[in-house]
């Protein structure tokens, strides 16, 4: 597909101001340049454009909102003088695979004064002695280079260096938002303790109630038993006084 009526795909019904992260990779550019992208896309953050073909970044448009720029596995050799004018905001560049042969192709790349991360991986450049001193000297703003730093320290997020910045709040925030984990957690908890108390409470007081129930419905049996004993007792005392009355008329 090609590249122009790939970027039209992508806007999904929206206006270029409205795209924040844009992926035509793997797409054709037809002559080796950027086509499709315009200065329109002033909100544009996130930009990859892997394997596409791109040999030059002349027609790369104003893009002042660019962190990301994902340029790996094309045929690039220099010409990147315009990204400082085009994209001042860049903190993360991956030139991975491309055909980057001499540090002085990258030297451009010392006006990116945000720039904090930059791959090169798989470019001829990184055969030279001493490539990563090399680098590190020649571009002092960057951070990471290839996935890790001066002291071979991995990069934490080697996906979005640049969105861990932003996307931290102020220092003390994570401390105050786990604080207030904690202390909803601890209150659920209390709550739930209290809940559970209670409807124990109540089943015991349920509990005792039938036990008084049983217990008089056992009186109520006993009283009526004695009742009834009573009664035969005194019908049979009857019986044999009838009886002996009998015997004394009969004489």
């Amino acid at each position: 597909m090609e590249m122009k009526k790939r970027i039209s795909l992508e806007l999904r019904n929206r206006s270029p101001a409205e795209v924040v992260e844009l992926v035509v990779d793997s797409c054709r550019s037809s002559d080796g340049e950027v086509e499709g992208l315009t200065e329109q896309y002033t909100g544009l953050e996130i930009l990859s454009m892997v394997n596409i073909g791109l040999s030059s970044l002349a027609k790369l448009p104003s893009l002042p909102k660019l962190r990301k720029l994902e340029l790996s596995d094309n045929s690039i050799s220099g010409g990147l003088d315009s990204l400082a004018e085009k994209c001042p905001n860049l903190t993360y560049l991956n030139l991975s695979g491309n055909q980057i042969k001499e540090l002085s192709s990258i030297e451009p790349l010392q006006n990116l004064k945000n720039l904090k991360s930059l791959d090169l991986y798989s470019c001829d450049v990184t055969a030279a002695d001493d490539y990563r001193d090399s680098v590190f000297e020649l571009l002092p703003q960057i951070v990471y280079l290839d996935g890790f730093d001066q002291e071979d320290n991995e990069v934490p997020d080697s996906e979005n260096v640049s969105d861990e910045d932003d996307e931290a709040g102020p220092p003390g925030d994570e401390e105050e938002e786990e604080d207030e984990d904690e202390e909803e957690e601890g209150s659920e908890g209390d709550e739930v303790g209290l809940s559970y108390l209670m409807k124990e409470g109540i089943q015991d007081e349920e509990d005792d109630g039938d036990y008084v129930e049983e217990e008089e419905d056992e009186e109520e049996e006993e009283e009526d038993g004695e009742a009834d004993e009573a009664r035969a007792q005194g019908e049979k005392r009857k019986r044999d006084a009838d009886d002996e009355g009998d015997d004394d008329d009969d004489e």
